[in-house]
C-alpha cells in the first residue's frame, strides 16, 4: 500500500507482488486541487522558479523515413512528448501552489515553438526556444549541453522538470546529462512529489522497484507517466493565439562557442531501417480440435517449438595474449546479477574480438568464481559506493587516467543515470537502449531501436571511450568458460549521494519478463477476479505474464509488467494475447515476438492485424483448449 496525499490507494496482489496504483491530481470538495503528494498539507514553501523541459515528436502512426534514411518531419503531425506533458502539468501546479512560475524550454527547429505555445496555454508563464541551424544533428549529449547552457543563462532555477524519456527514442539520457552538466542531483521517474520547505520528497518508479527518497533544492526531476494528468490543449488552432512575445528564441551565439549540433555530438547515426513485421493475421472461429490443430501447425511452421536457436551453452576458451586491445567495462547494478551476467558475456565476446579484456565495476561480489565463468578478467570494486551519481563520478576519475575501449551498462533507471552522467563527464558517446553490439573496423557498433522498435539504427561513437546501455534480455546468454584467477582493483571514494533514500522495495523482477520464451499478455477483457485463472494457465506453460497500460493503471499487475510505448518492449519466442483489443500503444511493444497468438471474441478488433494466428473466442475457452496441447509440445522439445 502506498499513501498518496490524503487518499489511500490499495493494490490488488498477484503472484508478481503488490503494486500501488496511484491517482493523479484530483479536485477537493473545497475547490482546491490536490497535487500528488498533497503538497498543500506541508508547511508553506517559498515561491519556486521552475523550468519544464519539453520535446516535440511525430506521432508513431505517421512515422516514415525519407530516401536518405532520416525521419521525415515535414507534413507530419507533431506533438508534445507524452512524458513531457506530465512535466508541464506538474510544474504549473507546483508554481501555482507556491506562488511561483513555470517556464517551458525546448530545443528544435522554428516549428517546435508549437510545444511551447501549448505549454503556455496549459499554464506556463513563458517559453524559451533554443533554435539555430547550428544545433542540427545534436545527439543526447549535445542536446543536454545546449539545454543546460540555456538554463544557466536564464536561471537560477529551483526545480527542473522533464519527462522520464521521449517515447520516440526511449533513452532517458537527457535528464541525467542535464543534471550532470548543471552539477545537480536527479530524481528519476517521480510518481509522487511533495515539497516541504527546501526539501523535495518523492516516490520514484524504477523499473520493478519503488524508491522513497528526499533531496534538497535545487534538483532535476524526471516525471513518470502516472505522476499526474497530462497537460493538453486539444485545439491546435489555439496555439496561434499565444502572444509571440512570451516565447524567447535563443540562438547558438547566445550560449557560447560550443561546439554545438553535429560538431558537438560524440555519436553518429549510420544506416536506419524500418522493421516491418509480417503477421499473417489468420482468424479461426471457435476453439474446436480443427482450430487448435491449425494453431499448432502455424507455431510449428514459425519455429515456436524449436529450441535450437536458444543461446549457446557450450564452454568457450579463456582469452590468450597480452590483452592490450583495451578493456570492455560493465557497470554492475547492485542486486542485478542476471543482467550483470548477460552484460559480462557480451563484454567478453567484444573483448575477444579486439584482443582485450572484460572488466566489471561493482560494489559487492557475491561469487568470484561465477564472475570468472561469465567472462570477467578484472573487477573494479567500489565497495560501499552504490548510487548512480557516485559510481559515475568515481569511475570518471579512473577512466580519465585509464580509458577503457568501451563501457556497457543496463538500460535500467540506475544504469541509464550512471552511464549518462559518466558520458557527460568524459565527453563520451553513449548509445541508449541498444539491442545489439558488434565490432566493426575496430569500433563498437550499437543497434539502437526507436519508436517502439519500428526503427533500428546503427550508432557509432567518435569519442575514444565508447558507451552503450543495453536493453535487458536483448542479447544472447553468456557462454561459460573455465574459471581462473583475475585481478581486482579496489577503488576508494569519499563521495556520498545527495539523494537520501528512505525506503527501497522491489515488487517484481523485470528480468523474468525480459528473458521469457513464452509470455501471456493480459488486457482489460480479463476481469481482475479471473486473473488467477490466467496465471494458472501461464504457470502450466512456464510462461510469464505482461499487461497493457490500462491493466497496470488499475493496479492488477505491477508496472514492471507493462508492455507498450510507455512500458517495455519484449521479444519472446511465443506471445499469447488474451483480452487485448490490439491498440497500437500496446502491440508495438511485442513486435519483436517470434509468433503471436491472439484470443478475442471480437472478429473486427485491431488485434488480428498484429497476430500470426488467432481464435475468435472467449479467452477462457481459448486458453482451456490451447494450453494443454501447448504444454505437451513444449515439454517434448529437445533441450
Amino acid at each position: 500500500m502506498v499513501v498518496s496525499g490524503d487518499q489511500e490507494v490499495l493494490a490488488v496482489e498477484t503472484r508478481h507482488g503488490a503494486n500501488a496504483s496511484h491517482a493523479g491530481p484530483t479536485d477537493r470538495q473545497d475547490g482546491t486541487r490536490r497535487y500528488v503528494g498533497a503538497m498543500a498539507d506541508s508547511r508553506p514553501t517559498s515561491a519556486l522558479r521552475i523550468a519544464a523541459l519539453v520535446k516535440q515528436i511525430p506521432k508513431f502512426e505517421e512515422m516514415r523515413l525519407g530516401p536518405d534514411g532520416r525521419l521525415v518531419r515535414d507534413g507530419m503531425e507533431l506533438h508534445l512528448n507524452d512524458y513531457c506533458r506530465r512535466a508541464v502539468r506538474a510544474g504549473c501546479d507546483l508554481a501555482a501552489e507556491t506562488g511561483g512560475s513555470c517556464t517551458a524550454l525546448t530545443l528544435g527547429p522554428p516549428s517546435a515553438d508549437t510545444v511551447l505555445r501549448e505549454a503556455i496555454l496549459c499554464g506556463c508563464e513563458a517559453g524559451l526556444h533554443v533554435s539555430d541551424p547550428a544545433f542540427a544533428g545534436s545527439d543526447t549529449l549535445a542536446t543536454s549541453r545546449a539545454l543546460a547552457a540555456a538554463l544557466e543563462a536564464h536561471g537560477p532555477w529551483d526545480l527542473v522538470l522533464c519527462g522520464r524519456n521521449s517515447v520516440d527514442a526511449d533513452t532517458g539520457q537527457v535528464p541525467a546529462q542535464v543534471a550532470e552538466i548543471l552539477k545537480l542531483p536527479l530524481l528519476t521517474g517521480a510518481r509522487e512529489l511533495r515539497l516541504d520547505g527546501g526539501t523535495v520528497h518523492a516516490l520514484l518508479e524504477h523499473d520493478d522497484e519503488w524508491v522513497r527518497a528526499e533531496v534538497d533544492l535545487p534538483v532535476v526531476v524526471s516525471c513518470a507517466e502516472r505522476l499526474c494528468e497530462p497537460c493538453k490543449v486539444k485545439e491546435p488552432e489555439a496555439w496561434a493565439t499565444v502572444n509571440e512575445n512570451l516565447v524567447t528564441v535563443i540562438g547558438a551565439a547566445a550560449l557560447g562557442d560550443g561546439p554545438w549540433g553535429a560538431d558537438g555530438s560524440p555519436t553518429t547515426v549510420g544506416p536506419v531501417r524500418v522493421l516491418e513485421v509480417d503477421r499473417a493475421g489468420e482468424r479461426l472461429n471457435g476453439t474446436g480440435p480443427e482450430q487448435v490443430d491449425r494453431v499448432l501447425q502455424v507455431l510449428d511452421n514459425r519455429g515456436a517449438f524449436d529450441r535450437t536457436a536458444v543461446g549457446a551453452t557450450s564452454e568457450v576458451a579463456r582469452p590468450e595474449g597480452a590483452g592490450d586491445g583495451g578493456e570492455v567495462v560493465v557497470l554492475g547494478e547492485p542486486d542485478r546479477l542476471s543482467q550483470t551476467g548477460e552484460l559480462l558475456g557480451t563484454a567478453a565476446r567484444l573483448a575477444a574480438e579486439i584482443g582485450g579484456r572484460a572488466a566489471l565495476a561493482v560494489d559487492t561480489v557475491v561469487d568470484w568464481e561465477k564472475l570468472s565463468s561469465q567472462g570477467a578478467d578484472k573487477v573494479l570494486r567500489h565497495r560501499g559506493v552504490t548510487g548512480a551519481e557516485d559510481v559515475a563520478h568515481l569511475l570518471a576519475d579512473r577512466f580519465a587516467d585509464q580509458p577503457p575501449w568501451a563501457v556497457l551498462a543496463p538500460s535500467t533507471a540506475w544504469g541509464r543515470e550512471a552511464a549518462a552522467r559518466l558520458a557527460a563527464r568524459l565527453g563520451a558517446g553513449l548509445t541508449g537502449d541498444a539491442v545489439g553490439l558488434e565490432v566493426r573496423d575496430g569500433r563498437l557498433v550499437a543497434l539502437k531501436p526507436a519508436f517502439g522498435g519500428r526503427l533500428v539504427a546503427e550508432v557509432t561513437c567518435t569519442s575514444r571511450i565508447q558507451m552503450a546501455t543495453v536493453r535487458p534480455g536483448s542479447l544472447p546468454g553468456y557462454r561459460p568458460r573455465p574459471t581462473a584467477p583475475f585481478a581486482a582493483d579496489h577503488l576508494a571514494s569519499t563521495g556520498t549521494s545527495r539523494i537520501r533514500v528512505l525506503e527501497q522495495r522491489r515488487d517484481d523482477d523485470r528480468d523474468l519478463l525480459a528473458h521469457a520464451e513464452v509470455v501471456v499478455g493480459v488486457g482489460q477483457g480479463v476481469d481482475p477476479a479471473d486473473l488467477a485463472e490466467v496465471e494458472a494457465h501461464a504457470a502450466t506453460l512456464g510462461a510469464e505474464l505482461c499487461a497493457t497500460r490500462k491493466v497496470t493503471d488499475a493496479g492488477w499487475m505491477p508496472r514492471a509488467r507493462q508492455v507498450g510505448i510507455t512500458g517495455h518492449s519484449i521479444a519472446p519466442r511465443l506471445y499469447i494475447a488474451v483480452g487485448i483489443s490490439g491498440r497500437f500503444n500496446h502491440t508495438i511493444g511485442v513486435r519483436g515476438a517470434g509468433t503471436i497468438v491472439g484470443i478475442n471474441p471480437d472478429p473486427e478488433c485491431e488485434l488480428w492485424a498484429w497476430c500470426d494466428v488467432g481464435l475468435v473466442a472467449d479467452w477462457r475457452d481459448g486458453l482451456a483448449a490451447l494450453v494443454p496441447v501447448l504444454a505437451e509440445r513444449f515439454s517434448s522439445r529437445p533441450s
